[in-house]
């Protein structure tokens, strides 16, 4: 079937219908899952998707249905109820569509080969990723190992003229395994996800550091309330960022739920906090060359050595603030309507080695593991639970488990004084290791 020719077909039928303006949104995909546990084949799951969601505008009210039938009665039935939708709700004159012209040119997203490597290989894969793991003395037992597999192939057009598509594909392999000691249990995994097949990770380091994870926090000693540096290590730097990406979502400024809604090119961080967003960097996890409405994608400054740069922006939240849309439309799928997100965060990143960070430490949490919500978008608020290793003198002494951290975003933000270099770009929120000169650490 020509997916695009039928996306552009059905905006029209859209506007013989009745619409005012029509969105027309086609995904098509595959999905390969293999789950490995104990050696054996505990599951294998392949399926394939297809489906459209259409979007329409009669009056200034926006109306949204979706289906995965292809057949013209369908289609034309999933029409009629957008329709029928629209009329139902209220008029909102930023209810509108985009009219960019042109894509962003991003390289690698698209392996053609991940299809062609046998079944087996990939079972393989998965099994002998289990086995890596498990061959460490202090783990004791598998959760289990897994490899998985797919494509999708994006249609978009609309009433304005816009018709664009693309097509992407990932695989990934993950194992999870268990460390005990006594009562003590403690599970480590650890996975990796590439846009092409032959950019994954060996297995033996993906294994050894689900096997790391597992066993590093056994025996945990506690410590005493007090207040220390933290270092944040790269796997818990969401934590602490997502809230501040959160902030920086157009929605939210536009209903006064943000707490950098009235920073726009005002400092609110430490000098070392520089963070983009780029929807363009090649074989990326989160790149495309345009965003869930058909907007390009691109490299963008949203915090310059602590001065909030931008918000993000769909078509309707960037009419409503009075700008544009940076490209930044999230989609969920067929089945939703536009939302608002980043694509490839990250931090730039410093000078120093992880080691040099925990050298210059005398005293304080190296976190590994966060629980909670971090900062809060609305208030700033940050608190979670703490687990990782505590510092003296320069020097890793042991684990700590149960502990909290708390402070306000702009204590915390501004206490960044130590930002490291070892930022790995395949990650969709990439940050190096970063230290907090001062947090409230809550212990025994």
């Amino acid at each position: 079937m020509n997916y695009k020719d039928l996306s552009e077909k059905l905006v029209q039928k859209c506007l013989r219908s009745g619409a005012d303006a029509a969105e027309v949104y086609i995904e098509t995909g595959r999905r390969l899952s293999v789950r490995i546990l104990n050696s054996e084949v505990d599951t294998i799951q392949e399926a394939a998707t297809a489906g459209v969601g259409i979007r329409v505008i009669v009056d200034n009210r926006l109306g949204f249905c979706h289906c995965n039938d292809f057949s013209s009665k369908a289609l034309d039935d999933t029409i009629n109820m957008a329709i029928a939708f629209a009329k139902l709700t209220s008029p909102d004159e930023f209810n509108i569509l985009p009219s960019e012209e042109g894509m962003a040119e991003v390289n690698g997203l698209y392996d053609p080969s991940i299809i062609d490597v046998p079944m087996q290989q990939k079972i393989d894969m998965a099994k002998e990723l289990e086995s890596l793991a498990l061959k460490d003395p202090r783990v004791s037992k598998s959760s289990g190992s897994g490899f998985g597999e797919g494509e999708t192939e994006i249609f978009i057009a609309n009433s304005n003229g816009l018709s664009k598509s693309y097509k992407s594909s990932a695989c990934s392999v993950s194992v999870s395994v268990v460390a005990e000691k006594g009562d003590q249990k403690n599970t480590g995994g650890e996975s990796c996800s590439r846009r092409y097949f032959n950019d994954l990770l060996p297995l033996t380091e993906i294994a050894a550091a689900a096997s790391r994870k597992a066993y590093e926090l056994i025996d945990p000693v506690m410590v005493k309330t007090q207040r220390a540096s933290v270092v944040f290590d790269p796997d818990v730097a969401r934590s602490l960022f997502g809230g501040v990406i959160q902030a920086l979502n157009g929605d939210m400024v536009n209903q006064g739920a943000s707490f950098l809604g009235n920073s726009l090119n005002e400092k609110f961080a430490s000098e070392l906090l520089t963070i983009y967003d780029d929807g363009t960097i090649e074989r990326g996890m989160a790149s495309r060359p345009f965003d869930g409405e058909g907007v390009p994608t691109s490299k963008r400054l949203l915090v310059e050595k602590g001065v909030a740069r931008g918000f993000i922006y769909n078509s309707s939240a960037a009419a409503r603030a009075g700008t544009i849309s940076t490209g930044n439309a999230s989609r969920g799928g067929f089945t939703s309507l536009p939302g608002i997100s980043t694509h490839s965060v990250y931090l730039e990143p410093g000078k120093y080695l992880p080691n040099e960070i925990i050298a210059a430490t005398d005293k304080g949490l190296l976190l590994k593991g966060v629980t909670g919500y971090g900062i809060d978008p609305v208030s700033g608020n940050f608190s979670g639970g703490a687990t990782g290793f505590w510092i003296e003198k320069g020097e890793i002494k042991h684990p700590v488990k149960g502990l909290t951290i708390a402070g306000s975003a702009s204590e915390i933000l501004n206490g960044i004084d130590m930002m490291g270099n070892d930022i790995d770009m395949q990650r969709t929120f990439a940050a190096p290791t970063f230290r907090v000169r001062e947090m409230q650490i809550g212990g025994i």
